[in-house]
């Protein structure tokens, strides 16, 4: 490993580096250094973790003035960490030059604010990377816990950011009974500590009781997705895939878009279809059925997509991009989308729709009808897809220029 190589993302990663607006620049800048050091990785994974190290280092002071209210550059900041833990924790490197990461990482992560980092903590373990190394840190940081649980039991509100490593790194070094111990001192457990007794209980092949203490976490203060995503992995471990999909992926994988929600659970369940995916998604969630058009579409579930525009408010600017995209492609699909864009319009759906999505509406269904010549029957079904007598209906009506 060069010990004089050069980042180009050192510079953008100063202190205070971003401001207030600096979202979009940050996140930008993020995904440009985790490039710079996955490329190193290829040749030299020992450069590329001292890189991943330093960036982690630069992370939470460069951010520190951005308004992180949207979610997106927390979110950002977590993909980094967890594509940058797995460089430094795999990285074949001499016990002392991973010492030296270890504190220049424990420093950031206990100066980490906002806490752009924190998730190191549940990582810390493997950032040892040896069962020694981790029980080294486990007994560095047990009298610090001890002493901040003994404070908890005596009624004092105490927190300590060095428990979380401490678990971690006790996991890492199989001392369990040590890990559980510690847990058993804390008078008010809260679910994220608690997940450590359900991974030693995975550790001792007790799979269905660590299945039965998570679910006993769950409270109005424990985070469902979170203990869904443990659980899920669990049963993924023990191999009982069918099990972990029917209970958890959906909870497990819920993203912030519907195409995100899908495309998670089919990355983690390559072994079910994802029609079955997508209709099981459906169905998790009645009454938003809509929704799930665009999803449709993309995997190119065409039935399934017509199905749910037809039973379903869709946008009806969505259904209009979507029939002028399969105009070529699917003209039996882009003419019924179209008709059904203008059909939810006549009913008063959509937001800010204008008279050219109107017509826009109709010019793709009658173009798509004359590909399949099907013109005349794609006008009538105009006709009666805008009848009525509501206000929408008529408003639709008449930018048709129709009677």
């Amino acid at each position: 490993m060069s010990t004089a190589h050069s980042w180009n993302f050192k510079t953008s990663f100063r202190r205070n580096a971003f401001g207030w607006a600096g979202t979009s620049k940050a996140i930008g800048r993020i995904k440009e250094a985790l490039g710079e050091i996955e490329r190193a990785a290829r040749t030299d994974p020992a450069l590329a973790a001292d890189g991943a190290v330093l960036l982690l280092e630069k992370l939470s002071p460069a951010l520190a003035h951005i308004d992180s209210s949207s979610g997106s550059l927390g979110s950002a900041a977590a993909t980094a960490v967890s594509k940058l833990a797995p460089l430094i924790s795999g990285a074949r490197v001499p016990e002392a030059l991973r010492r030296k990461w270890l504190d220049r990482l424990f420093e950031a992560y206990q100066d980490d604010d906002p806490p752009y980092i924190e998730c190191l903590g549940e990582l810390w373990g493997d950032l040892c990377a040896t069962p020694a190394l981790a029980s080294d840190w486990a007994d560095r940081l047990m009298p610090l816990v001890r002493l901040m649980l003994d404070d908890r039991r005596s009624g004092v509100f105490a927190y300590a950011k060095a428990e979380t490593p401490c678990l971690s790194a006790l996991f890492k070094a199989r001392r369990f009974d040590d890990l559980l111990e510690l847990r058993s001192l804390d008078p008010k457990p809260g679910w994220h500590g608690q997940q450590w007794v359900a991974k030693v209980m995975v550790a001792r092949g007790e799979v269905d009781a660590a299945i039965d203490f998570i679910e006993d976490l769950r409270s109005p203060y424990a985070s469902d997705a979170a203990l869904s995503a443990l659980a899920e992995q669990v049963l993924l471990d023990a191999g009982r895939v069918e099990e972990a999909y029917t209970r958890y992926a959906i909870a497990a994988c819920d993203a912030n878009t519907h195409i995100a929600t899908f495309r998670a659970i089919v990355k983690r369940y390559p072994g079910i279809a994802p029609a079955r995916i997508l209709t099981d998604l459906i169905a998790s969630s009645p009454g938003t059925e809509g929704k799930w058009f665009a999803t449709a579409k993309t995997i190119k579930q065409y039935d399934l997509a017509l199905a749910l525009a037809q039973r379903a408010a869709v946008d009806p600017t969505t259904l209009i991009r979507a029939a002028r995209d399969h105009l070529k492609s699917q003209p039996d699909f882009a003419v019924k989308v179209a008709l059904y864009a203008l059909q939810w319009m006549a009913r008063g759906a959509g937001y800010e729709i204008t008279g050219s999505d109107v017509r826009a509406a109709r010019d793709h269904a009658l173009e798509a009808a004359r590909e399949l010549g099907q013109e005349a029957w794609a006008r009538a079904q105009i006709a009666v897809g805008v009848a009525g007598d509501t206000n929408s209906a008529a408003w639709v009506r008449q930018q048709l220029l129709l009677g």
